[in-house]
């Protein structure tokens, strides 16, 4: 499965910290339990990444008429 391609599949999300001072993404879906922890660097890059992707998913949205909400 491709980035833009459209899943069926619902997941839980939550993100925190950890005792060991890592942050957390826990996904959970359909059986599947996938906990990712990242030093708080690479989370501030992740973080980046997805505001870019925001900004970059409101643009298509607005090409396609789209309302841009805010």
């Amino acid at each position: 499965m491709g980035i833009d391609k459209e899943s069926e599949i619902a997941a839980n999300l939550q993100i925190g910290p950890t005792s060991l001072g890592m942050v957390r993404i826990y996904i959970e879906a359909e059986g599947v339990e996938l906990p990712l922890d990242f030093d708080p660097e690479e989370a501030e890059e992740i973080a980046e990444e997805l505001r870019a992707a925001a900004e970059a998913a409101r643009g298509v949205g607005d090409a396609k008429g789209k309302p841009r909400t805010r």
